[in-house]
């Protein structure tokens, strides 16, 4: 969308019928504050959504040296982003200026708007995404600061959890930029306690941990004591479609991800063969918009939240999390997804973060312009961090363990790598050894048939292969097949660990109640439109075995 148009859709200006409807199918209250009031503060969290009634409010910009101004709302106009939706705090704040009167919706009324009065909900709603775009792409926006080296493993683990995560950042490289003594002088730190996470003028963190960076800045939201009626484990394609479809449908739905949205999926520079975008999404994009559909009808999504083990209270699953919190519910989606293999490479362990990466997107790329990078893997996910890489390095070499590269490809895909002049196909090859002082320097590459050793010069390996099932914390009650998937079906009426009366549904786990849907579930198609449609066909087994209990 061109940036003029997106800035008409992020700025509208509501009718007053518009507003009327909403002020009679939800509690709206007005206000009057004075000039220089603050309506909402950077940082805050669960703040209201205002509309203007008469005068003007300020959005501003602190994360910066100095103040900006991000747009000024006058009559007609709304505050907010999709940190209504999200939970997160808020990344501006808001002034008056002049005395001015404004509508008060709460989150809850905003919430119910949204869902109940689509005249004005869908205009807000695409407001809400397009604000959140034109930050993303402002230069003028600094947002959260992250300082390190690109030779860090713990500044790109930083860098990679933010990303993941949508949250916006900043990163400075104290390998390259020329004024980072200066500035780090001005947080009073040096580089030895980098990566610090900074915001504005005001030191965060030093090096911290994920679970300390989430719950500092803001993103990671407690879990509820409560019995929830689904739980999914894993946010990914899956997961999400879990989630929108069982808390549309009327379910205490919560998600729960030891990382962030989205699953492998997620890093996905360009899903062409999604039904409904003809030109493409990127796997973010994708996420975002699951992430607010499913906060939009109520699920509650949590990050950084690892689940240690399942147990089960009777017929209810108990799932542990990082720290000895449980939390209970009466039906559990596991949609935990894969990991990718390590490659089986010497040295290799030793240079992840800092050379060995398992996913293409922006922030490897800037790692790695102009130079030399070596992409493993036969698969479309492979392909298409193949083709994203080739417009930022010079040159892009694919390794493949066979001779085709169609097998595991799909055919446009495979002749869009073949006609990219920049990428080049080394068949039978694999990664043998890694090099390098600190970083990665060099990778040596043998040809299996030919017992051709090749030397590579280059910054970044991306490995793409194999999949390894998110299952070990999983219990002896949920069978798996050899390789670690999860079996799902009226097979499995015959374990020991089925206890039903009636034969398993068809994603159902060896234990009633307990469901799995995605790449983790064994025999399933690896894709993300496949995914989806587990996630919500197994809410309609949710609906069916909920009938029973």
């Amino acid at each position: 969308m061109a940036e003029h148009n997106l800035h008409s859709v992020a700025f509208p200006t509501l009718e007053q019928s518009l507003i009327d409807d909403l002020s009679r199918c939800s509690s709206v209250t007005t206000k009057t504050y004075r000039d220089g009031q603050t309506l909402f503060s950077v940082g805050d969290r669960d703040f209201k959504f205002f509309i203007v009634k008469s005068g003007e409010v300020e959005i501003v910009d602190h994360s910066g040296d100095q103040p900006k101004t991000v747009t000024v709302h006058r009559k007609g106009q709304f505050t907010g982003d999709v940190s209504h939706l999200t939970g997160n705090p808020a990344v501006v704040s808001a002034i008056a200026r002049g005395d001015c009167e404004v509508y008060v919706v709460s989150g809850d009324v905003l919430r119910r708007i949204l869902n109940q009065c689509p005249a004005a909900g869908d205009i807000i709603l695409q407001a809400f995404i397009a604000r959140r775009q034109l930050l993303r792409a402002s230069a003028d926006f600094t947002g959260l600061r992250v300082i390190g080296s690109r030779y860090s493993s713990d500044t790109f683990r930083v860098r990679d959890f933010l990303a993941k995560n949508r949250v916006l950042f900043t990163w400075t490289d104290v390998e390259t930029d020329p004024n980072v003594d200066l500035l780090l002088k001005g947080f009073g730190v040096s580089e030895a306690d980098t990566p610090i996470i900074a915001c504005s003028s005001m030191l965060l963190l030093r090096n911290p941990s994920n679970r300390e960076l989430a719950d500092r800045i803001g993103i990671r939201r407690p879990v509820e004591q409560t019995l929830y009626d689904l739980i999914v484990v894993g946010a990914g394609p899956a997961g999400l479609a879990a989630a929108v479809y069982g808390a549309s449908e009327g379910l205490r739905t919560l998600v729960l991800d030891s990382t962030a949205p989205g699953g492998q999926a997620g890093s996905s520079m360009r899903i062409e063969n999604y039904l409904g975008f003809p030109t493409g999404i990127t796997g973010s994009e994708l996420a975002d918009r699951a992430i607010l559909q499913a906060n939009k009808f109520g699920a509650r999504l949590s990050v950084s939240t690892p689940v240690s083990s399942l147990m089960f209270d009777k017929t209810y699953p108990v799932l542990r999390l990082d720290g000895d919190e449980t939390v209970t519910t009466k039906c559990l989606l596991i949609a935990t997804g894969v990991a990718y293999r390590r490659l089986n490479a010497e040295r290799c362990e030793q240079f992840e973060g800092r050379g060995v990466y398992y996913a293409a997107t922006h922030n490897e790329a800037q790692l790695c312009k102009g130079a030399q990078v070596v992409l493993v893997g036969g698969g479309n996910s492979a392909g298409q961090a193949a083709v994203f890489l080739s417009q930022h390095a010079s040159h892009v070499l694919l390794v493949i363990r066979g001779d085709d590269l169609y097998k595991h490809m799909s055919s446009y895909l495979a002749k869009r790598i073949e006609q990219t002049p920049n990428i080049e196909l080394l068949r039978n090859s694999t990664v043998q050894r890694m090099n390098g002082d600190g970083h990665l320097k060099s990778i040596e590459i043998v040809n299996s048939k030919t017992g051709e050793k090749r030397t590579v010069e280059t910054p970044a390996v991306f490995s793409f292969i194999g999949a390894v099932p998110r299952t070990d914390w999983l219990p002896p009650e949920i069978v798996r097949d050899a390789k670690g998937f999860i079996m799902t079906g009226p097979s499995l009426a015959q374990s020991p660990h089925w206890t039903g009366k009636r034969e398993p549904f068809l994603l159902e786990t060896s234990r009633a109640g307990v469901f799995a849907a995605g790449d983790v579930r064994s025999d399933s198609v690896k894709r993300v439109a496949s995914a989806v449609g587990e996630g919500a066909m197994a809410v309609q087994f949710v609906h069916e075995y909920l009938k029973e209990v």
